[in-house]
């Protein structure tokens, strides 16, 4: 159970940091994009969004 928990939690972090990835992107003017932050952010997001999805799926339910 504590090994779902933890992959619900970094599947959110992961959809989190992705979303602010996109937000950073969508928000500079011309060619001031903050290009170190848009790695950064979508390297993370998407590394604990597959992490945390995977470790949900693999994680099997017990039966009382």
């Amino acid at each position: 159970m504590e090994k779902r928990i933890l992959g619900i939690i970094l599947s959110i972090l992961g959809i989190i940091g992705l979303i602010y990835a996109g937000v950073v992107f969508m928000n500079a003017s011309g060619g001031t994009r903050n290009i170190k932050a848009i790695i950064l952010f979508g390297i993370l997001g998407g590394l604990f969004f597959v992490s945390g999805i995977s470790l949900v799926r693999s994680t099997k339910d017990k039966e009382t």
